[in-house]
C-alpha cells in the first residue's frame, strides 16, 4: 500500500519577519537570475538575515530577508 501524501507548508518566522518556503524559492531564483535552474538549494540563516542558495551545485549567492 502506497502512502499517500501529505500537503505542508512552511513558514520561515523570526523577528517581525515571517515568509514562505515559496517566497524564499522566489527571491533566490530572482536574485539568480539565470534561466536553466535544474537543482535549487536554499540555507536560511535567520541570525544573519540572509537565505544561501546554491543553484545546479554550482552558482552560488545570497538574498537579505
Amino acid at each position: 500500500m502506497a502512502a499517500s501524501k501529505v500537503s505542508a507548508k512552511i513558514e520561515l518566522q523570526f523577528g517581525d519577519k515571517a515568509y514562505t518556503e515559496d517566497q524564499i524559492v522566489s527571491m533566490a531564483k530572482k536574485a539568480y537570475g539565470g534561466k536553466d535552474i535544474k537543482s535549487l538549494d536554499i540555507y536560511v540563516k535567520p541570525e544573519e538575515n540572509k537565505a544561501y542558495y546554491v543553484v545546479n551545485g554550482e552558482t552560488t549567492g545570497s538574498v537579505e530577508l
